[in-house]
C-alpha cells in the first residue's frame, strides 16, 4: 500500500480525510504542512520546539514508542494529553491508516 487515510479533526469538530503517501518518508508534520495546515515547525522537525504538537484521537496504539527526547519536550507543554505526540517524530506508515489527529501546536 502506498497511500493511507489520515483524518484531521478541525477546530470546529468536523473531520477532514486526507490521502497520505507512505513511500516518500514524510513525517506527519511535513504532510500536514503540505496540506496547508497552520503548523509553525520552528525547529524544522528536530523535536525541539513542540509547535507541531498533535493529539492522536484514534490509532495511538499503532505508533512507534515515544522517545525520551520527544517526551522531554512534550512534558513542558500546557495542554498535554495521554495521546500527545510531536508530528515531526511520526513517519507516515501503513500502520497509521485511518488515524485521527487533532493539531494542538501553536500555529
Amino acid at each position: 500500500m502506498n497511500d493511507i487515510n489520515i483524518i484531521v479533526e478541525e477546530k470546529d469538530g468536523s473531520h477532514t480525510t486526507l490521502l497520505a503517501p507512505t513511500d516518500m518518508s514524510l513525517s506527519l508534520m511535513e504532510f500536514l504542512k503540505g496540506n496547508e495546515y497552520d503548523i509553525l515547525a520552528t525547529c524544522g522537525g528536530m523535536a525541539l520546539c513542540a509547535t507541531c504538537h498533535v493529539s492522536v484521537l484514534s490509532g495511538f496504539e499503532k505508533l512507534n514508542p515515544i522517545s525520551d527526547d520527544e517526551y522531554a519536550i512534550l512534558d513542558t507543554l500546557p495542554g498535554i494529553t495521554d495521546t500527545s505526540r510531536l508530528s515531526c517524530q511520526l513517519k507516515l506508515s501503513d500502520e497509521m491508516d485511518g488515524m485521527v489527529v487533532k493539531i494542538l501546536g501553536e500555529g
